[in-house]
């Protein structure tokens, strides 16, 4: 029998192993191609839409707004009434008579002692007309409270009361207001107070009016205060000067008070963006399929998104350039700082960007 050398078989061994490396290595090459392919085509078949979002820093507020001045029309003595000037819905002036009581006892009273005053001061010794003088003045105030005068300009916002009505000392007939302007009492949470300025722009809107009104902050307190929920809270004062129609007092309202001006960004999820050399780029989709590249610049907006600052004006279709599920963002979802569970959305992190800024 031939003898077959140990030479000869080890290069036989070396071959056979050459070989299956070598298929091993063609596999893994063709593997990651498919693979690669595979990703490729994932990619492509992903698309995002440039959005324009405007960011607001506002306070929300709530509440009812009241007359710039209310007068709450009551009689000063009882008597029965004898003259109605004005009904409901009129406007009057500041100083017109809006009702007179019956004033006969007190006009009798006037006049007898004018008529003692006259004689007292022929004959009469100062101290004693001093007297008289000072009962006059207290006699003419009674005349006076017989009538019930408007302290202001304004309209009748309600009346109840009709001539041979009789009534009694501090019975309400009635409400006088002043519409020029309306305010509003606002709760303000004790962290938003240090945003407060007086003149702020202020937005409100009523159920009763179809659109938005604007108003400004008069003032706010130096000292806060608690509610009966236990929150600590500043009542800040807004007001209204171009009051429309349709807006009365005691409407309700809703609002916001501006602290600084809208800003209107660019945002599309940061996945559509490409770094090349340096530079930063898109995609961009045209309506026949055609792909234009377009050098942009942008900034952090959240997690998952980015503000376009140039090289996009909104509403383009921009190409993937990465994996969303490969970018970084499951390993977010992992850790559990995106969890749909976890309330505390302004600490986000991942991926090196910022959480979005308050109020988005």
């Amino acid at each position: 029998m031939k003898k077959v050398s140990k030479i000869t078989l080890s290069r036989n061994k070396k071959i056979v192993l050459i070989s299956v490396v070598s298929v091993l290595v063609t596999a893994g090459v063709l593997f990651g191609a498919k693979k690669a392919v595979a990703a490729s085509k994932k990619t492509d078949a992903v698309t995002y839409r440039v959005r324009k979002e405007t960011y607001e820093n506002v306070i929300e507020i709530a509440g009812t707004v009241s007359a710039a001045k209310e007068q709450n029309l009551q009689a000063k003595n009882d008597g029965t009434v004898v003259a109605v000037y004005v009904q409901e819905g009129d406007s009057v002036k500041k100083g017109d008579v809006l009702l007179q009581v019956d004033d006969t006892t007190q006009v009798y009273n006037l006049a007898k002692l004018d008529y003692d005053l006259a004689s007292t001061r022929i004959t009469g010794a100062t101290r004693q007309i001093q007297l008289m003088e000072v009962q006059r003045a207290s006699l003419v105030q009674k005349v006076n409270e017989c009538k019930i005068t408007a302290t202001f300009d304004g309209v009748i916002a309600s009346w109840d009361a009709d001539v041979g009505d009789y009534l009694e000392a501090k019975d309400s007939i009635g409400t006088l207001v002043d519409k020029s302007y309306l305010t509003a009492k606002v709760e303000v949470a004790e962290t938003d107070v240090s945003k407060l300025k007086v003149g702020q722009k202020v937005q409100f809107t009523f159920p009763a009016y179809n659109g938005t009104v604007e108003g400004y902050v008069v003032s706010f307190p130096a000292i806060g205060e608690t509610t009966s929920r236990g929150a600590t809270i500043v009542k800040a004062t807004v007001r209204i000067d171009d009051v429309p129609e349709a807006i009365l007092p005691n409407f309700s309202f809703t609002g916001k008070i501006q602290i600084t001006e809208p800003e209107t960004k660019l945002v599309v999820e940061r996945y559509a963006i490409g770094h090349d050399k340096g530079s930063t780029f898109v995609e961009v989709l045209g309506r026949g399929g055609q792909i234009q590249k377009v050098e942009v610049e942008v900034e952090p907006y959240g997690i998952d998104y980015v503000n376009v600052l140039s090289g996009l004006e909104g509403g383009e279709i921009l190409k993937a350039q990465v994996d969303a599920s490969k970018s970084g963002r499951m390993n977010v979802n992992k850790r559990g700082s995106n969890n749909k569970n976890n309330k505390n959305t302004n600490n986000r992190q991942g991926g090196g960007f910022a959480g979005p800024p308050p109020g988005f």
